[in-house]
């Protein structure tokens, strides 16, 4: 098995991981959320989203969240950008990054943006054009790769025409999401067969949802065809507003756990990140679904049954 040496996780729990949360968490607790990620080892964090309080109001605090965060050298404070009104908040609030999104499925893409996939372009370009002119790199999402909620599977080709556009705008990587979580190694290797003919692995990254417990598996398919960033969220929170049944992106615990076993760097600590993960888990009331926070769980409880080996 030919296995990258080492990875990239991107951190989308505060952005990704709340926006489908219904109890809107405190400003106080997403910033110290934030500030004990940071301290993880993770070199990037997905702070918020500057989409109209009105369609995710349970980020509309983003400006106060990246103003108060404690920004740790070398961590990346990124935040999602639908348009030039969002992109003027993010900027004054100093971020170091933005995305833009949109979606490979014209059906996903009207939910979600209200606009079709061709209304879309416009639209980003402009955002990224004036990024750049700020000197502020911009990522690019890419939803629904494998299947949409209302169209059905999607064609490779389909998401090759979307993530085509969108680097030749200017954006530095795709980031390739499965947002429904349905996708199977088969299927990722087709998507990325065809990709890979048109871009070097490094300017895709891969974003699972977890929803049919298949995640690792495409994570490790992602793998052995080059691909070496994937996007996570802490405690496996997460979902789309815009896509009925969608659950959580894989856990970034657990994710970490499978590339360190697998003597693949991260940078990441455990410890730290299974902390970070139980506190934000206190403030949601609900309990979180990684394997890792199980684990941990049982150690703390004494029940060592299921401790981990690694």
């Amino acid at each position: 098995m030919k296995l990258p040496t080492k990875v990239t996780i991107k951190e989308v729990g505060p952005r990704d991981g709340l926006q489908n949360e219904s109890k809107f968490i405190d400003t106080k607790d997403k910033i110290e959320w934030i500030n004990r990620l940071s301290k993880t080892g993770l070199s990037y964090i997905e702070v918020s989203s500057f989409v109209h309080p009105k369609w995710i109001p349970q980020l509309a605090d983003s400006e106060e969240v990246l103003k108060s965060i404690q920004k740790e050298p070398g961590v990346t404070y990124a935040a999602l950008v639908p348009n030039i009104r969002g992109l003027e908040r993010a900027l004054n609030c100093q971020v170091d990054e933005i995305s833009v999104f949109m979606s490979a499925s014209e059906g996903h893409n009207k939910q979600n943006i209200n606009k079709t996939i061709d209304e879309t372009f416009p639209v980003l370009k402009e955002v990224v054009d004036e990024a750049k002119k700020a000197n502020v790199k911009v990522r690019g999402y890419v939803s629904t790769v494998i299947a949409c909620p209302y169209d059905g599977l999607v064609a490779p080709k389909q998401v090759l025409k979307v993530a085509d556009r969108l680097l030749d705008m200017g954006v530095y990587e795709v980031s390739l999401g499965d947002t429904i979580g349905v996708g199977v190694p088969t299927q990722v290797e087709s998507l990325l067969e065809t990709l890979l003919k048109h871009f070097p692995p490094n300017l895709l990254a891969m974003h699972f949802h977890d929803t049919r417990g298949t995640a690792l598996a495409n994570v490790l398919k992602s793998l052995e065809m080059g691909i070496t960033t994937f996007d996570s969220s802490t405690g496996g929170l997460g979902g789309c507003p815009y896509a009925k049944g969608a659950s959580g992106n894989v856990a970034t615990e657990d994710l970490n756990y499978m590339l360190s076993a697998m003597h693949i760097e991260t940078g990441i600590n455990p410890e730290a990140l299974i902390d970070s993960a139980f506190f934000m888990e206190e403030k949601i009331g609900k309990k979180l679904i990684s394997k890792q926070m199980e684990i941990a769980r049982n150690e703390r409880s004494g029940n060592l049954d299921n401790a981990r080996t690694v």
